[in-house]
């Protein structure tokens, strides 16, 4: 057996490094593509080639959930709407044609694989890594939305890889940062967490991803990436998936704070994982002691050897479906870039949660002044710009950190303006409430919430459940800019 036939690293720079293409010459899996590769789409067609010249079967995979993770359009803002914009126009042929349009431009570039959609069901507003991520609250939604949008990109030829399995969606930690948990019952992950990843099965869906969090109803001991209980007894044997189960990324501390990612990657494959998506900046030596230690563990008997055969054969059965594909699909035509008939901000804003007292202000015929609230994106999202400051033209009036004098930001709004104060989760993050307390002494305020608003925090005159620029561009006309 190879060790590197299940393994998909990270690296940075816009061309290949030697050692990433020795080692897909010598059988790697794959690699996982970040924003740091992307330059342009010809920089991209052009670093996706060279992988496939040293490895004609190489799963190459992106982040690319068509919203505000976006990995293509992450140095000027996503065209698309993302997830919970979609779910709340409940449009399913629209959310179809965003995920094929999203296989289209991956087809153009040479990516053969995107790890979306997010079939979590955001059952809370204290999420802080999903969020505007899901579909929807709705399992029923998120369940048909997920289908809709596998559809999309599986007719493309690119693979889906739905997220993050056996759900995320109601955790209140970052599996980035720390191990989440969830404490429900079976029969609400039943009702709840796991219909989307159904759906995401029964319409074609090639590959699962799972989640580093802590399911005790399932698995008491072991996270879902490590859970055999989980992958093996859940996804495999009782929902009858057949493909390829992609771990999220193991250089998160959800799955290798105190063991290492080496260990991490030989209990990911005992559990049930079959290609291993390592993290963004990996090495050289990293990748050979993984490989050393997935090695170690077959011939000791810790890895049954018959399972990672079963599993390097799924990764190989894919890496050549894809191959397969990208002889038809590389050269399509009949699309525009960044262009999806149907997504117009007179659209989206249809999906905005307005109050009648936004209404009511914004009808006013007087000067707007934008606030932004800029805070740390979580690291899904990256740096990014985002909303109405992802478009060319807007002057902000003020931008505010944690580090500002609110003071001064309430003076520096001109008198007689309406004050537009824009943040995601502002309930998440504690600096909306003082400035929106600061700049309301003496000015009218509307606050907008482009993440996914607590609807009992009073901070989302406007909730547009999402930061694209698309939806940006939908909050500037609601405004009047």
């Amino acid at each position: 057996m190879n060790p590197l036939a299940v393994l998909m690293p990270g690296f940075e720079g816009t061309t290949l490094p030697g050692w990433v293409e020795e080692h897909l010459r010598e059988g790697m899996a794959g690699v996982c593509l970040f924003a740091t590769n992307v330059d342009s789409p010809a920089q991209l067609r052009e670093l996706t080639g060279a992988i496939y010249a040293a490895n004609p079967h190489a799963i190459v995979a992106i982040d690319e959930e068509g919203g505000d993770v976006t990995r293509l359009y992450q140095a000027v803002g996503s065209p698309f709407p993302g997830n919970a914009i979609l779910g709340r126009l409940d449009d399913e042929a629209l959310t179809e044609a965003v995920g094929a349009h999203v296989g289209q431009e991956l087809a153009a570039v040479g990516v053969g694989m995107t790890f979306a959609p997010d079939a979590d069901v955001n059952s809370t507003a204290l999420n802080p890594v999903i969020g505007v991520r899901s579909f929807s609250a709705d399992p029923d939604v998120a369940s048909r939305h997920t289908a809709a949008w596998v559809r999309g990109v599986e007719a493309t030829g690119v693979a889906s890889c739905a997220k993050h399995f056996p759900g995320h969606g109601s955790t209140v930690q970052d599996s980035h940062h720390s191990l989440p948990r969830i404490d429900v019952d079976t029969a609400t992950l039943d009702r709840r967490e796991l219909p989307p990843f159904a759906a995401a099965i029964a319409a074609g869906g090639r590959a699962i991803m799972s989640s580093h969090i802590m399911v005790p109803a399932l698995d008491d001991n072991m996270p879902a990436t490590f859970s055999r209980a989980i992958l093996r007894g859940v996804l495999r044997e009782r929902m009858g998936f057949t493909g390829v189960v992609v771990s999220d990324a193991l250089d998160m501390a959800g799955a290798s704070a105190g063991r290492g990612i080496p260990a991490a990657a030989a209990a990911a494959l005992h559990g049930g994982c079959d290609l291993l998506c390592i993290g963004t900046a990996n090495t050289e030596g990293q990748m050979r002691d993984i490989a050393a230690t997935i090695a170690d563990a077959v011939a000791a008997g810790g890895l049954d050897h018959e399972e990672v055969s079963a599993t390097q054969r799924r990764v190989a059965d894919l890496g050549r479906e894809l191959a397969d594909a990208r002889g038809t699909s590389l050269d399509r035509g009949g699309f525009t870039p960044g262009q999806v008939p149907g997504v117009t901000p007179e659209a989206v804003v249809r999906a905005f949660a307005v109050s009648e007292r936004a209404h009511a202000l914004l009808a006013e015929a007087r000067p707007r002044a934008l606030i932004r609230i800029e805070t740390e994106a979580s690291m899904a999202v990256g740096p990014s710009p985002w909303g109405p400051f992802a478009s060319s033209g807007v002057d902000t009036a003020l931008t505010v950190t944690p580090e500002s004098d609110l003071s001064r930001v309430a003076a520096a709004v001109p008198e007689g303006s309406l004050a537009v104060v824009i943040g995601r989760d502002n309930h998440r993050h504690g600096l909306a409430r003082p400035v929106v307390n600061a700049v309301s002494v003496g000015h009218d305020v509307v606050t907008v919430d482009m993440g996914w608003p607590d609807p009992d925090a009073g901070l989302a005159d406007i909730a547009t459940f999402g930061a694209s620029r698309i939806a940006g561009e939908a909050l500037l006309d609601l405004l009047g800019w």
